[in-house]
């Protein structure tokens, strides 16, 4: 009896543990994809037919005068052409972000009877404002990258960011230099350059973009470490985390956003001169759907790490990448060569080696205390 009590134990927690990186994969994979699908290029969605001579058999009929008349098969969700105003659309997934970490931490504070923490004005500028703008960067050059690169070339990009954290917890020293390291250093590199070498979907400014942003996503995790670990200012709970660094994030990028959108946004008919209500609702509505996106994913991977371990979320998150990269090549057609792949699982294995060694050190560090 005892040992089936045992067995049905294991059974639930790998149900459970499968389930919330169901979760996280859902939320980490829908936002990307659904940034790419909000910035992708589509064709003029129109309630109408409209004169297509070149349209392809399916989803056409002739016209009186021999003219292929497209029938409007894919209505894009009501959304024209494409959304080129990617750092507005991430300040208004700050907003979101921000607005569903506020009412949660009021729900947790009505059912706990407990107030949450709220930091003073000269921890919050001096000690979040950093680790704020960083994140902010991070973020907003990630999705701007999407109106240039695929999805593949994105993920692979994106991946190198461990490279980075890498260098910057040396240069703060929260990692000691080994010969270890600078094989994984090594390995992701070379698997990055694997990757983009000779690709047909390349993109010099796209690659910039998203290259940088994982720059900056280095010294983001290392800020947001070194912020986690102080005790003394009570942000252990990602929820209040991201209700501190929102308001910052959103101001941090305002003047970016201010000199490459502000003024082509607010002389666009898309957003400010809008001509159509209903067209302005669906817009509102797709980016506020992104916002609940971001909300989810930075929600999902605090029960991940809460729930099961650090470990869980860096094993998840390789395999994640495994799983963007299939579903770009089959869902968008995204162009991946052998020599890609070989680079991609060079990556992979540089970033496995750091998974390792920090599941070395930290049983070594437990078996010396």
């Amino acid at each position: 009896m005892g040992r089936w009590a045992l067995d049905l134990a294991f059974v639930w927690k790998a149900v459970f543990t499968l389930g919330l990186v169901l979760l996280y994969y859902c939320f980490s994979i829908g936002i990307t994809f659904y940034n790419k699908w909000l910035t992708k290029v589509r064709p003029l969605c129109t309630a109408n037919y409209k004169l297509c001579p070149l349209a392809p058999d399916r989803g056409r009929k002739q016209g009186k005068e021999g003219q292929a008349i497209c029938i409007k098969l894919n209505p894009c969700f009501g959304l024209p052409q494409s959304f080129h105003f990617p750092l507005f659309m991430t300040m208004l997934h700050l907003a979101v972000i921000f607005l569903f970490s506020a009412l949660s931490r009021a729900l947790v504070q009505c059912s706990s009877h407990r107030a949450r923490v709220v930091l003073s004005w000269t921890d919050y500028l001096r000690r979040v404002a950093p680790t704020a703008l960083a994140t902010a960067l991070d973020v907003g050059l990630s999705n701007w990258s999407f109106l240039y690169i695929t999805v593949s070339l994105y993920t692979m990009t994106k991946s190198s960011a461990v490279l980075f954290i890498l260098i910057f917890s040396l240069i703060f020293k929260l990692e000691e230099l080994r010969a270890a390291l600078v094989l994984v250093v090594l390995l992701i590199a070379g698997g990055l350059f694997m990757f983009t070498y000779k690709s047909t979907q390349f993109n010099v400014e796209g690659f910039a973009l998203v290259l940088a942003a994982s720059f900056i996503g280095g010294i983001r995790w290392t800020l947001t470490q070194m912020l986690l670990q102080k005790a003394e200012l009570g942000l252990q709970n990602p929820i209040d985390t991201m209700f501190h660094l929102q308001p910052l994030m959103f101001l941090g990028l305002f003047p970016l956003f201010a000199v490459f959108e502000g003024l082509h946004l607010s002389t666009s008919e898309k957003i400010f001169r809008f001509q159509d209500t209903g067209l302005l609702l669906r817009v509102l509505g797709s980016l506020f759907l992104g916002g609940i996106l971001a909300f989810g994913l930075g929600f999902s991977e605090f029960l991940l790490v809460s729930r099961t371990s650090s470990l869980t979320l860096s094993i998840a998150g390789i395999f994640k990448e495994v799983c963007t990269l299939l579903l770009a090549a089959h869902l968008l057609g995204d162009h991946i060569t052998l020599v890609n792949w070989l680079g991609f699982a060079l990556c992979l294995s540089g970033i496995s080696l750091h998974v390792a060694l920090k599941v070395l050190h930290s049983r070594a560090v437990a078996l010396n205390l």
